[in-house]
């Protein structure tokens, strides 16, 4: 069990990264809690979004399994929300699915020295 301060710690670095990920792109939770330094921490990310504060406006929909799916179950208001955002992305999601050899995010070395800065 994490402390306060530590899970409010790791809530930030995951938010900050989620964040960075650019309009159009995808990254899997699991890509998402290396990136964020919390590697093995996928579900992590999954609960730290269920807690993201409205206002911090963090890009949710960004975020999918490491088999390049939408987590919500098929048909459900989540998976529907999240596939319309996808979409409106010019992300291309068939049957709950997204290439990822297409839309996943591959920060480079700039990228990561300044953009995610922790």
């Amino acid at each position: 069990m994490l402390k306060a301060g530590t899970a409010n710690a790791n809530y930030q670095r995951i938010w900050a990264t989620v964040k960075a990920i650019p309009r159009g792109k995808v990254a899997s939770y699991g890509q998402i809690a290396d990136l964020a330094g919390l590697p093995g921490k996928a579900r992590l990310v999954g609960r730290a979004l269920g807690f993201a504060p409205k206002d911090l406006a963090v890009p949710w929909q960004r975020v999918i399994n490491s088999q390049g799916k939408i987590s919500f179950p098929p048909g459900s208001e989540y998976f529907e929300k999240q596939k319309g955002l996808l979409q409106s992305e010019e992300v291309v999601v068939l049957n709950g699915r997204i290439k990822l050899k297409q839309f996943q995010w591959q920060p480079d070395l700039t990228e990561l020295l300044f953009t995610l800065q922790y």
